[in-house]
């Protein structure tokens, strides 16, 4: 058997190996080869390359491509090569030579129309066959503009494809899209051209040696790690990339992006993916490492408006104007600083917070992956006589250094109070110790430190790894395309946020600190001053108390939604505490929607007295879709509320639309089951606290103008249609919410201004207006209304 495995093994590289038979011929065409990029890092990648695997079979040709005329972009591109050099450890001699055949295998052509397309692809074919060799293949490198992407992808599929027998791979830089629409149709539109196989999208994050490192470091130590690496040992991890620079020079591109789509939702989401992964049995197989990266971004739980703070920093909008010709008036929204918290929701990190953030304009350059692991040992000797560096009461941390700041340079930091970690000591080294350098409070010397044997550049590495077909470190349309999945909601929810100003620089000081509490993140300090015009004497939530009055003849409170949520959990709780005292147990009917979410959030994070384990936990009504299903009820109360808290399994009682797999089939008898668990269960069917809302026309729980179903009649539990998808629901009735012992309705928001001045004067009409048939027969309603929904 282990024969036929190799063989097996043997016919899977093949496609890779192609490259590196013998005599084989590769074209590398760098598309906008006179840009920035090119300069900058591309023509150095494709030297080092070059370098790393010429003498070993192959024969090489550079094509630099643009659309500007051949004379001048020969001159520009020579201008660009001047530059190259080799490693510090090559002869001189040896560096003069390579760097001459270089040169000679180098040619500029401009690439325009199809003919220019066509011509190149001949004179390939003229070379190979002039020189008697086999082509093994061509690598086309887009450092173009995406919007130029399908033009181009079209000549060469049509055009400049190598013959049968001989690879293609096409690469793409960033940006990939604007959001998840874009990049869906982007994705769609080179599909058309090129194989998924021959597409290696770069994030030249994942080239930088410590990044790159994040995997083997894991697989290297997993026999320690297996243990340490999840939530019972994972405090938080921080993936940070600060920048002193501005956008200066760069207004254009930062206007449409800003640094949520330029920074964290690529490098650092792919980051957090390597982190989190579940650990492949072997790290070299690179479908299962993608696959397991998928398996995160299905996780992730996601992320909302509460989950991020924006900033940006004070001279911006006047650069953009500057710029982009915009008029005084003209103040941008974009953000130049982000924080956001990120959750996992799995066994292995549930609970802990991921946070990214990436800024421009900060203190200081630096880029680091930080794994704070948890401490629970307590000391009893001074800090004086600890043991230097071993003491388990010093904070222990592992730390990816991408590179910059202090240090300069890529490093991997563990804590000497953690272990000793193995790395492959052919690339990286132990540090020596500096004694002045202090990192995350600790001086150098607490740390096992090993840098680089070597440093290499992103580029290089991946250049390296697109030659050697090696996939893993590139983005495939999945995985970008999940991505953008969960970034997009947060994206659009932020597009009218105004950003926190910040002066740049040291002069920041805290005012960019934020800190965490639950799902929710928030700047430390509060801003003292507006620096952004804005509307002008609105009154603020201090100048107001919570507001008692009457509504229909029932108790009114008011106030704004912070303190009305506040208000309405405590009541909830004390409801509940008298409960349990009395009965022993609290029966407790929930709505859903979107109103519930902040209510079922504070009752989660700041309601530790809340007696879970004696509370039954009961739908008023639920979309006739499955239980995992987003749009589910019941998967909004998990998301927010039940995955926080201790009530036993038994005490949670979904609605039964889900059946035999059908969806609220009358032959299942759904209603009926859930009425008889009601009766079984709830004294007289007789809930402690129903929790209602009112939609804008009127209805409350799953009960509709429309449809009449539960709104009189025996039946405790009715299935009725709404007007908006999914149609089918269940709901209770209404019949059976007034037999509750109290009952409070929640209204928040302009929205419901109309709605609520019209409930406001009409008399019991439940067939027009169902929450007007709200009336417990020996309970208490209570009205719940935020100032917008009240006052307008």
């Amino acid at each position: 058997t282990w024969k036929m495995l190799i063989v097996a093994m043997c016919m899977a590289l093949l496609g890779c190996l192609q490259a590196q038979e013998p005599q084989g011929h590769v074209s590398i065409i760098l598309l906008g080869a006179t840009g920035d990029l090119a300069k900058k890092y591309l023509w150095q990648g494709l030297f080092q390359l070059y370098l790393d695997e010429a003498g070993k079979g192959h024969s090489f040709s550079f094509h630099g491509a643009a659309l500007t005329a051949p004379k001048q972009g020969q001159e520009l591109m020579a201008k660009a090569l001047e530059s190259l050099s080799c490693p510090k450890d090559m002869a001189p001699s040896h560096c003069a030579e390579r760097k001459d055949q270089f040169l000679q295998l180098s040619q500029y052509r401009q690439l325009k129309t199809t003919e220019d397309y066509q011509a190149l692809s001949k004179d390939i074919e003229g070379q190979i066959q002039h020189r008697g060799l086999r082509e093994a293949g061509r690598i086309f490198y887009f450092s173009v503009p995406p919007f130029a992407y399908a033009d181009i992808a079209r000549n060469i599929n049509s055009s400049c494809r190598p013959g049968p027998g001989a690879w293609l791979r096409v690469v793409l830089e960033k940006p990939f899209g604007h959001d998840y629409l874009s990049a869906q149709q982007l994705a769609t539109e080179l599909r058309s051209f090129f194989q998924e196989e021959e597409m290696y999208r770069v994030d030249h994050y994942l080239g930088k040696q410590a990044v790159a490192q994040i995997l083997p470091f894991r697989d290297q130590n997993r026999k320690v790690l297996d243990s340490l690496w999840n939530r019972h040992h994972v405090e938080r991890v921080e993936i940070v990339v600060k920048e002193r620079v501005d956008a200066a020079g760069r207004t254009s591109f930062y206007e449409e992006y800003g640094v949520i789509r330029d920074i964290l939702q690529n490098h650092l989401t792919e980051i957090l993916t390597l982190v989190a992964m579940e650990l492949p049995h072997n790290v070299s197989n690179v479908e299962a490492v993608l696959q397991h990266k998928l398996q995160v971004f299905q996780a992730l739980r996601g992320l909302q408006k509460g989950s991020a703070v924006v900033g940006q920093y004070q001279t911006y909008s006047e650069q953009v104007r500057r710029e982009l010709q915009k008029p005084d008036s003209f103040h941008s929204l974009t953000p130049t600083f982000a924080g956001i918290l990120v959750h996992i929701d799995n066994l292995r990190w549930e609970g802990v917070p991921f946070i990214l953030m990436s800024g421009k304009a900060l203190d200081e350059r630096v880029g680091y992956v930080r794994i704070l692991f948890k401490n629970r040992a307590y000391c009893i000797q001074s800090e004086k006589h600890w043991v230097t560096a071993q003491s388990q009461c010093l904070p222990r941390q592992i730390v990816f250094h991408i590179g910059h700041g202090d240090l300069g340079s890529p490093a991997m930091l563990v804590s000497r109070n953690l272990f000793r970690p193995s790395l492959p000591p052919e690339s990286w080294m132990e540090m020596e110790d500096q004694p002045e350098l202090r990192l995350f409070g600790r001086p150098l010397s607490d740390y096992y430190a090993y840098s680089p044997v070597r440093e290499r550049d992103a580029y290089s590495i991946l250049l390296s790894h697109i030659f050697h077909c090696r996939k893993d470190s590139f983005i495939t349309t999945e995985n970008l395309l999940a991505s953008w999945v969960f970034w997009t909601p947060v994206l659009d929810s932020l597009a009218r946020e105004v950003p926190r100003l910040y002066p740049g620089g040291a002069e920041n000081g805290h005012l960019l600190d934020f800190e965490f509490s639950g799902g929710q993140l928030s700047f430390s300090q509060q801003q003292l001053e507006q620096l952004l015009p804005g509307p002008g004497s609105a009154p603020v939530p201090s100048d107001f108390q919570v507001l008692r009055a009457k509504y229909r003849d029932s108790p009114l409170i008011s106030a704004w939604p912070e303190e009305l949520i506040s208000k309405l959990a405590d009541d909830i709780e004390a409801t509940a505490v008298r409960a349990v005292r009395r009965f022993g147990k609290f029966h407790l009917a929930l709505s859903g929607g979107s109103s519930p979410v902040a209510l079922f959030q504070q009752l989660a994070m700041g309601h530790y007295g809340f007696p879970w384990a004696h509370t039954h936990l009961w739908l008023v009504d639920e979309r006739c879709v499955p239980l995992s299903d987003p749009e589910s009820n019941f998967q909004g109360l998990q998301a927010h509320l039940l995955q926080h808290i201790r009530v036993p399994y038994y005490n949670i009682h979904p609605m039964p639309v889900h059946l035999h797999q059908r969806l609220c089939a009358e032959e299942d008898q759904g209603t009926q089951i859930y009425a008889s668990e009601i009766s079984a269960l709830v004294t007289n069917s007789s809930f402690d606290l129903v929790l209602l809302g009112m939609g804008t026309d009127g209805h409350t729980a799953s009960l509709f103008p429309q449809s009449p179903a539960g709104l009189d009649g025996e039946q405790p539990v009715v299935l009725t249609k709404s007007p908006s998808r999914p149609h089918l629901r269940m709901s209770l009735s209404l019949p059976l919410i007034n037999r509750a012992k109290k009952v409070a309705v929640l209204v928040m928001g302009r929205v419901k201004r109309e709605i609520t001045l019209l409930v406001s004067r009409v008399g019991h009409e439940p067939k027009k207006w169902p929450i007007s048939g709200v009336l417990p027969s020996s309970g208490q309603l209570v009205w719940y209304m935020d100032y917008e929904a009240f006052l307008g």
